[in-house]
């Protein structure tokens, strides 16, 4: 079956990546798994394959119908991000309602199959079907998910999904500094000297007590699904880490503010707040916490970069990750 169907690959600019999906052994087990499932979920293939090639994972989208929707999604993350799959997996039996439900989990090579889940919440915000407001109800039903995850922690750690506790960002600080030779002699003398700010933080943080959780790491307009009036869906947790909660909170203010305009920031950030405020601390102090834990954040998207498939050159993501480090201390608040 697989030989009479075709199949065009995009690979983006990424032309220099190293993935499997130059291996035939790979890619004929990975097809032949995603062939398998189908069929056992009685679902038949009606069009060609459109496979999406990147340093961190390969995708592989199947067309099961006339429809827009009627397509199924194979994915295979990065060695680094391969916990992807078994964290799918368990989200799907910890907080259905806020997540995609697998079709098939292959954790141990990080292989997921995934229905589609409804229109991406950037498609409805260009079609100019909702605005700021949306954000705010989608920030809210995020945070509620993320309260819902506050007992798994040590169940998420165990399916490999990296660490970004508070008490563990100094060194993963030192890490990124002392590790990513994007960074120059210079700055990286100027972050070592600052390292003192980040130590304060980190402890002003931890004292308000909030429990660690699930942070997706790049909640953006193209991570959110939107299958109906109100409702949001959340996936791609290939960055992931066990942090905080509130640093996930850096990537859509950002996106809300550049979409948006800064005068939607408040409102966002006090919506995701909402469903926390019963834990103690007050309202301002929550703010605060904020202010912090999105500044911190910086730090988790750092150490994303590097989730690649082994043997893709680096420089542009070690880039990358030298970038988010140093905007870990500008003066600039998203709030």
């Amino acid at each position: 079956m697989g030989q009479a169907i075709s199949m065009t690959v995009d690979r983006g600019r990424f032309a220099d990546a190293v993935t499997p999906w130059e291996e035939e052994a790979w890619q004929a087990a990975a097809l032949g798994w995603s062939e398998r499932e189908l069929a056992r979920h009685g679902l038949a293939e009606a069009g060609p394959r459109e496979v999406r090639v990147r340093p961190w994972s390969i995708l592989v989208r199947f067309r099961t119908g006339a429809g827009e929707r009627e397509v199924v999604w194979f994915k295979a993350s990065a060695p680094d991000a391969a916990f992807e799959a078994a964290l799918g997996g368990a989200l799907a039996d910890w907080v259905p309602e806020h997540v995609v439900t697998p079709l098939a989990v292959d954790a141990a090579r990080g292989w997921s199959l995934l229905p589609d889940g409804g229109p991406l919440f950037r498609h409805v915000l260009d079609a100019g079907d909702a605005g700021p407001e949306s954000w705010a109800v989608a920030l809210g039903q995020y945070a509620r998910m993320q309260r819902a995850l506050t007992p798994y922690t040590e169940r998420m750690a165990a399916l490999g999904v990296p660490g970004g506790r508070t008490g563990e960002l100094p060194r993963v600080f030192d890490g990124l500094v002392e590790g990513n030779a994007a960074l120059d002699p210079d700055t990286r003398r100027a972050l070592r000297g600052r390292r003192p700010r980040l130590l304060d933080w980190c402890e002003e943080l931890d004292a308000y007590g909030i429990p660690d959780s699930l942070d997706h790491c790049d909640l953006h307009d193209a991570q959110l699904l939107a299958p109906a009036a109100g409702r949001f869906t959340f996936f791609d947790w290939g960055d992931a880490n066990i942090a905080h909660p509130f640093t996930s909170l850096l990537v859509p203010a950002r996106a809300v503010r550049e979409r948006h305009g800064p005068e939607h920031a408040h409102r966002l950030r006090d919506a995701y707040l909402e469903p926390w405020t019963d834990l103690g601390p007050s309202l301002p102090e929550l703010r605060r916490a904020a202010a912090l834990a999105t500044r911190l954040g910086a730090l988790g998207r750092a150490v994303s970069w590097f989730r690649l498939f082994p043997g893709t050159p680096t420089t542009g993501c070690a880039e990358a990750s030298a970038q988010w480090v140093n905007e870990l201390f500008t003066e600039s608040e998203v709030f």
